[in-house]
């Protein structure tokens, strides 16, 4: 049996996956910190801690916004994201709700390290880092896939991962613990809002 390329690379990406679940790095198991920055080294980042989900997006909206397939973005508390070097610029585009997406950029490469959602009301208290801005990307495999219904016919999802047509329900995806979390910046911003 021949593979074409595009086999070969997906294959490539699953054994690395595998090879980094096997060796201990999940989302589960970080522990500590990591970093990252955007491709000129003007912003530097640090992450503290574990995200509270990883999500590989497969929105049109996102495949347009980066260029690629789709976006795999870890969900931060913004407090856990520590700017080391370098400044961002915040750039405002549409969604497709028709609410605001904030994407962190880099003032002088332009690349995007992280974004900002009006996700269920938290607004800027969740940073949604991009994963491929990371020192380290293969730590961050996703948890979830999401709007699988537009992901591209040739991405091939691993059949244990959680893919689903849109949007995955929060109560029973989310860690009880990245919940209350969650459920605390909710809090907060709706107090910021008051």
């Amino acid at each position: 049996m021949k593979l074409s390329t595009g086999d070969l690379l997906h294959r490539a990406l699953e054994i690395q996956v595998i090879k980094s679940k096997l060796e201990g790095h999940s989302v589960k198991n970080i522990a500590g910190s990591c970093e990252g920055g955007c491709s000129c080294g003007f912003v530097r980042y640090k992450l503290v801690g574990d995200p509270l989900i990883v999500h590989c997006c497969h929105c049109r909206y996102c495949q347009r916004q980066t260029g690629s397939s789709f976006a795999l973005n870890a969900l931060y508390d913004a407090s856990k994201v520590e700017v080391l070097s370098g400044t961002v610029d915040r750039i405002s585009v549409p969604t497709p709700t028709g609410d605001e997406q904030i994407i962190a950029r880099c003032p002088k490469c332009e690349i995007a390290v992280w974004s900002n959602y009006l996700i269920m009301g938290v607004k800027d208290l969740i940073h949604f880092v991009r994963v491929g801005t990371l020192d380290n990307p293969d730590l961050f495999p996703p948890d979830a896939h999401i709007y699988t219904e537009s992901k591209q016919p040739w991405v091939v999802i691993p059949p244990d991962d959680l893919a689903v047509k849109q949007f995955y329900d929060y109560e029973t995806t989310w860690s009880d613990d990245n919940r209350k979390i969650f459920d605390s910046l909710l809090a907060r911003a709706k107090a910021l809002d008051e």
